[in-house]
């Protein structure tokens, strides 16, 4: 219904495209077309509508496109007219929709479009390239205080001196990194897994969190880069490659599990497994076969070795390194991993997009990251200077001593006897009290994750200021912004326009089953059945023998015997005779059309070189289409008839008017 709904809308959109608020006075250079219960609309408002929608802008106005167009437009203004009438557009179910489709609507004009461009641009060169990098994290809450913050800082940095110094990353992060992937894993009932020394493999944009993309995309190979604050903590990150985009690809692998750690047998068996494969694959032996009978990998094994479709972050760098090199369904040399070794085929590949074809996605992807705070922050500093955002230190102060630990626990409450009624922030006219932020900490206190109060206040006031900025500029978009003004009310009348038109006419045609009927019978003569008949034909090459036939084919119909059996009879002894039926209408078959119609079997005929006997079991004479065979048609008819009654209603009900005189303008 959803779909149906945006469908229709998306056409009630583009058909009234451009539709303006009408002023209330004209001038003029732009003088009143037409008026409809008092609303008036220029000349230059209809024009934009209709140069919006004439695909053929730059031609002269054509008198016949013109004056159908009007009319269209005039039905539009007429039922939103009547809607607002009935008052639909107070109806709570409207209002909580048209709030849901404002919602999407102010997005482009709460962010700062240049910022969000260059995000945009800079996705795309990102995507361009994969990385290898590795990393040793200490741990700090994103909320953390001053001091806690500190201490991590310090400790990342003694930690970064002693690669610096000399000392193995690997080695550093295996001892001091505070993810865990970095060291040896017991899984309970299954191997140890192996630490990856900080190495997370090869990533591309999106992959990693922003803060942490942005320095391994920043950094020259081998650079360790200092500290990079992220929500997990302190990253100090070395890059080891940097390659182009291995986009998406599928590959097949034939899988030798890695032999038992100091195991010299199972090692020696491995080492000669792998060497009959290399001499298979010489040998030009099918992969799949090879798969089929040595892989140890069972599950891909019932497919060939094929894996999903995957990208460089998905598998142990190991893996991907190796597919780099390689063309479609070449082979790759055996690769070690610590899951063992690797035959890999590469079956297909899937290059990056061109920014024009990925910058859809590139959008959405961005807008649910976290770099797209950038944009909303650049946004509302802009919003700062433009409104002249003032902020009282003291009067912050003043709260920040109310505010104690009980915060932190959700709890903390105003003060009864507290006086908050200084000014605390002032822009656009707009004044906030002390109160006004304080009741915001009381609603915003149970989600705090925070150990420090004066460092939860902080972070909770930037959010308030921020809310109450983006807040005000959404309340002023519409005098702000004409083209969001315009588009806000596009989709409010084509709210309304749906909702009243599902009720006139759309649902109505389904649910008046008595009016539907009563239509069908008005319009049935109008959809007729011709002539036609269910007819058996028997076939023979011989004419002797389809004259023997005739007399049983007459004796067999009059003891009821059904026509495949009198086949079967026929052909008893020797095949001599074939069967075709079918439901035949005047004029589809020379043949048919060559004798009189009537039910019963007819004389013998000679077509196409065979000798023919019709059985007619059933005559039709032409007759209207039934109500269910036409049952859509139907409908859709009783649509457009209830649509057609609705507007001849509405035009007789409202009054409206159109200047001759300016219209004829607009065609010269």
């Amino acid at each position: 219904i959803m779909k149906t709904k945006f469908f229709v809308l998306t056409l009630i959109m583009f058909v009234f495209g451009a539709i303006l608020f009408a002023q209330e006075t004209a001038n003029i250079n732009d003088p009143v077309l037409l008026t409809i219960e008092g609303e008036k609309v220029t000349k230059s408002e209809f024009l934009a509508v209709y140069n919006k929608n004439n695909p053929n802008k730059k031609s002269k106005i054509n008198e016949e496109d013109l004056k159908e167009y009007l009319e269209l437009y005039i039905n539009f203004r007429l039922k939103v007219k009547e809607a607002e009438n009935l008052k639909l557009d107070t109806a709570q179910s409207f209002v909580n929709e048209l709030a849901g489709y404002r919602k999407q609507l102010v997005q482009p004009y709460l962010i700062d479009r240049e910022v969000d461009e260059k995000l945009l641009e800079e996705a795309f060169e990102r995507s361009q390239y994969d990385i290898r990098a590795s990393h040793i994290l200490v741990k700090v809450d994103a909320e953390a205080s001053p001091k806690d913050t500190l201490l991590a800082w310090n400790k990342a940095i003694k930690i970064r001196n002693r690669i610096v110094a000399g000392e193995d990353f690997g080695k550093v992060a295996f001892e001091t990194s505070e993810d865990p992937s970095a060291r040896d894993r017991v899984q309970q009932g299954r191997p140890p897994v192996k630490g990856n020394r900080g190495d997370l493999g090869y990533f591309s944009v999106f992959d990693m969190i922003y803060p942490f993309e942005t320095a391994a995309f920043n950094a020259k190979i081998g650079e360790v880069t200092m500290p990079v604050r992220s929500s997990f903590g302190y990253h100090i990150i070395k890059v080891s490659d940097r390659k182009p985009s291995l986009g998406k690809v599928q590959v097949a692998h034939l899988l030798i599990n890695k032999h038992t750690e100091g195991n010299k047998d199972d090692s020696l068996k491995n080492i000669k497994k792998i060497e009959e494969i290399k001499s298979k694959i010489k040998e030009a032996v099918s992969f799949e076969e090879l798969v089929k009978d040595y892989s140890d990998d069972k599950g891909s094994a019932a497919k060939g070795g094929m894996l999903p479709w995957f990208g460089p972050n998905r598998m142990v760098p190991e893996f991907v390194e190796a597919i780099y090199g390689l063309e479609k369904n070449q082979i790759s040399e055996p690769v070690l991993t610590m899951y063992g070794w690797h035959f890999i085929k590469l079956l297909d590949k899937r290059e990056v997009a061109s920014f024009d074809e990925s910058k859809g996605e590139l959008k959405v992807r961005i807008s649910r990251d976290n770099r797209s705070h950038k944009s909303k922050e650049a946004f509302v500093e802009r919003l700062k200077k433009e409104y002249k955002f003032k902020e009282d230190t003291r009067a912050y102060n003043d709260v920040l001593k109310l505010v104690d630990t009980s915060a932190l626990s959700g709890n903390w409450e105003i003060p009864a006897k507290a006086k908050l009624d200084k000014q605390i922030v002032s822009f656009a006219n707009n004044i906030f009290t002390q109160n006004d932020f304080a009741k915001y900490i009381v609603e915003n206190q149970n989600d705090a994750n925070y150990d420090d109060v004066g460092t939860f206040v902080k972070a909770r006031y930037n959010k308030w200021v921020e809310a109450i900025i983006i807040e005000y500029e959404d309340s002023i978009l519409e005098d702000k912004h004409k083209d969001f003004k315009d588009l806000y009310r596009e989709y409010r009348d084509g709210i309304l326009l749906f909702e009243l038109t599902d009720q006139k006419v759309w649902s109505k045609a389904v649910k008046d089953t008595a009016g539907l009927f009563e239509f069908y019978e008005d319009m049935k003569h109008l959809h007729m059945n011709p002539q036609k008949v269910e007819a058996y034909i028997y076939k023979f090459k011989d004419e002797k023998l389809a004259k023997k036939s005739l007399k049983l084919i007459n004796k067999s119909l009059a003891k009821s015997v059904s026509t495949t059996e009198i086949l079967s009879l026929l052909n008893k002894k020797n095949s001599i005779a074939e069967l075709e039926s079918g439901v035949f209408a005047k004029g589809e078959s020379k043949f048919m059309d060559s004798f009189e119609w009537r039910e019963g079997v007819s004389d013998i005929a000679f077509d196409a070189g065979s000798y023919k006997i019709v059985y007619i079991k059933k005559y039709y004479e032409t007759a209207p289409k039934s109500f269910d065979e036409i049952k859509g048609l139907v409908i859709s008819e009783y649509q457009n008839y209830l649509e057609k009654e609705w507007i001849k209603d509405l035009r007789s009900k409202y009054k409206y008017t159109l200047d001759k005189a300016v219209y004829n303008s607009i065609l010269n």
